[in-house]
This record gives C-alpha cells, structure tokens and sequence, in this order.
C-alpha cells in the first residue's frame, strides 16, 4: 500500500486536538488528525453520568463558539461538551480521521519526518503534536488486591449510584472528581466515607462572580508555574446542582464519614494516614486567602460588588475530623464498594523519540519538545495554570501552530535557496549575489 504523507500529524481528537487543528488550518499548515475512537470520547465515555464541566459555560469554551444549550453562567453537561467540540471541529471542517489508533511513531533515519504505524496503515510526517493531554491511564495505587471481596473501580468506570452493590461505599480522593461522586452517592441514599488528601478548595462564587472569574482578574489562569510543593494538589470544586462550594463539614453534618488519605490495606481493614485535620485546614487556608485576595481587589479598584460576609463563616468540626478514623474494617462498616479517585498518568509508549526525561515526562519548552518536530499540547501547566482547560489549551494551541510555521517558512527559504543555485549553476551564471541568495523568508509571513 502506498505510503500516505503529511506535513503534521495530530494524535487525539479532544479539547487540545481540535484546537490544534483550527490553529493549524488558520496558518495553511496541512495536517491529518488521528482519533482511535470519536471526537471527545473521553467525555462520553469516561465520566460519570451526571458530570458538568467545572466552569461555566461563558468560560469553559474556545473563543470562537459560544454554548448554545446551556446558560452562560451554566455548567454544560459531559454530553454538550463533547458535542460542542464535533460541532466546533465541523465549523472549519478539521480533517479529523475517527476509528484509526496510532501504534508507534519513529523518527525516520537520514532524512526529515517521522513513520507513524497506525491500524489504518504507514503515514509519514514531518511533524507530530501528541494532543492525548493529560488524562490517558487511570492510576489505582496497589493498596487493594485485585482479587479482593470488595469491589473496587476508578471514577472513569463509575456511571452512577445504580450501578453499585447495596451498602456503603468508600470514596478515596477527594478533588473534584472525588467529592462530587462522594455526594451524589450521599444523595442517594447511600453510607459514603470520603478519604481526604491535601487541596485547594476554591469559592464555586464570592461576591456574586464565579471563582473563575476571579482567578482571571486576580491574574492566577496566568501564573506560569504552580507554587514550590503545590505541584500535585488537587482542587476540590464542582459544578455540580448549579454550582456550589465544595464544603467538607457540611458533607460531613449531612452524614458522610471523613478519612485521613488511605495508606494501607490488610485483611480486609483500610488504614488511614492521621491527616485529616491538617488536610481540611489546609483547604480552609486555600479558601480563605482567595477571599482576602478577592476583597483586595474590590477595594482596591473600587468594583462595585455586594460584601458576603457570611462566605467566611467555618462551621464547627464534625465528630470525624475531632476524632479521626484510622482504621476501618469494610466488612463491618457495610462498605461493599470502592472508587479510586485517584486520577491519571501519562502514557506515551506509542511515541519511540527521544522526547522524555528519565521519569518518562516530556522535556518540552510550552509544549515545543526537546526532540525537533515534536510537540506536546494539553498538558497541565504547559504554559500557564490554565493550559489544561478547554480555553487553556486553545490559547497554547495556537503557540505550537506558529511555531509550527515558523519551522515551515525557514524550510522553504532553504528548498527556495538551493533551487536558485541550482538553477544558476545549470544556467552557466556565476553564483547568486547576496540579494538572490539571501532573500530570508520571515518566519513570521507563515502566519499571516
């Protein structure tokens, strides 16, 4: 079968693929996107149920297209976000190629370009931008045998409260994802222990804003690198109902049993590390700083926004954080389920180049790896605190797309280059002075 050819080639078909492609085609850079599955899979298939995107919708969307199905101060669910990004791909008719996976890309030897084996065939190209973000294997720490009594699953294999065996289930994580599964099963009727590591936990609102909007006027989506030892923290907000504050006393006033982060698991006993109270002072201190910031801001710039006084208000400790559960028999607690929310890592085994440091993550510059002709797009602080948002990734997205032609324009004045000494040595003519040699094609002319 013949070899198809590209200039780039995009692997993956989400948020960060389908901005690529917009940035790649408003520069006339020829590209191919690949997907294994369908455009956003990951949202259809990977979440829960009743997940919503955790920003509204007037924030979590590209610039160029605004939600149609939801308000703009409302949380899109799973199922509008993924079809506002076919509908968006649609809109500049991005040559995204659904059902075909890519098995491996090799750099080739002696000339440009990369061989990329495919189960749709060979395809050569002289660019690759890895657009599979930052959410591509569930990670399950190896404190459970698989083989346990108890069931047990990542948040990308829960759908909902159904699904469960009757009894309690224990939650491990609590970010986002966590504590809003934790909830819902709450809701519905069920005996949830939440285990509770180090956050942040943002105001889902303050002073009627959105805490998105506060994080973008406070200047925090553009910080450039997270604070030394926040790295990892995760966030614990939600969108959940219309919006609220993620707030652990009250879960707990409401009947949902608080944990120390889970440490050890033996004959049928979970083990908890005795964090708890550091962990939700922790979350307090995050919450309340952002408030100071907020006030800040407001007098300092003279907006006119309502005081909310009672946003500070700490509600009194429940039994479990004052006297902390450090080991809990599942048998006897009822517990006949478990969910890892314990997010993801990166897996990027289809890529053969020499692009990572010795832990496997890809040694880049915003994105541009160390390895020429190879990108990463989507990955969490790739530029800023935003890059892995849907808006976040737009804007680095467009980085790599002029860097892309950039890379294009200087090959062309190299091929333009050698075709004039060429054609003046066949011609008889004495080689091109300065000004025939030396025309440099701007890089920047590729963007225009």
């Amino acid at each position: 079968m013949p070899i198809e050819e590209t200039d780039t080639l995009v692997v993956g078909a989400g948020q960060a693929g389908v901005a690529m492609s917009e940035h790649l085609t408003r520069r006339a850079v020829p590209h191919l996107v690949l997907e294994r599955t369908r455009i956003a899979e990951r949202w259809r298939s990977e979440r829960w149920d009743s997940l919503v995107a955790n920003g509204p919708a007037w924030h979590d969307r590209f610039p160029g297209m605004e939600f149609t199905d939801v308000a703009p101060d409302g949380f899109a669910t799973k199922d509008m976000v993924a079809d506002y990004l076919v509908a968006y791909a649609k809109k500049f008719d991005a040559p995204i190629r659904c059902g075909v996976e890519v098995t491996s890309a090799r750099r080739n030897v002696g000339r440009p370009g990369f061989r990329v084996e495919t189960s749709d065939g060979v395809i050569e190209a002289r660019n690759i931008v890895s657009a599979t973000g930052a959410f591509q294997r569930p990670v399950i720490p190896p404190l459970v045998p698989a083989g346990s009594d108890v069931p047990q699953m990542h948040s990308t294999a829960y759908r909902n409260p159904e699904q469960l065996p009757e009894g309690g289930t224990l939650v491990i994580g609590a970010g986002s994802s966590g504590v809003q599964i934790a909830e819902e099963l709450m809701r519905a009727g069920k005996r949830v222990y939440l285990s509770v590591g180090p956050h942040d936990r943002p105001p889902r609102a303050y002073r009627g804003r959105d805490y998105c909007w506060w994080l973008g006027v406070l200047g925090k989506w553009d910080a450039p690198a997270p604070a030394p030892g926040t790295a990892h923290v995760t966030i614990s907000v939600s969108g959940a109902r219309g919006g609220h504050t993620v707030d652990f006393r009250r879960l707990a006033a409401q009947g949902m049993t608080l944990l120390g982060m889970a440490a050890a698991f033996d004959d049928g006993v979970m083990r908890f590390a005795p964090d708890l109270a550091e962990n939700i002072a922790r979350g307090d201190a995050n919450y309340l700083s952002m408030l100071d910031e907020a006030d800040e801001y407001v007098i300092r710039n003279g907006v006119d926004l309502p005081e909310e006084p009672e946003a500070r208000i700490i509600d009194p400790d429940p039994d479990c954080l004052r006297n902390p559960i450090l080991e809990l028999n599942l048998g006897q607690a009822g517990v006949t389920s478990i969910i890892w929310a314990t997010g993801f890592t990166r897996d990027y085994g289809w890529l053969k180049v020499d692009a990572f440091d010795e832990n496997g993550e890809p040694k880049h510059q915003r994105g541009v790896s160390t390895e020429p002709g190879v990108y990463f797009l989507g990955l969490p602080w790739q530029s800023r605190r935003g890059s892995s948002f849907i808006w976040g990734v737009w804007h680095d997205a467009r980085h790599l797309a002029d860097h892309i032609a950039t890379q294009r324009a200087y090959m062309d004045y190299h091929s333009e280059a050698l075709r004039n000494a060429r054609d003046a040595s066949q011609d008889g003519a004495a080689p091109a002075d300065d000004r025939q040699t030396d025309r440099r094609v701007s890089p920047r002319l590729a963007q225009t």
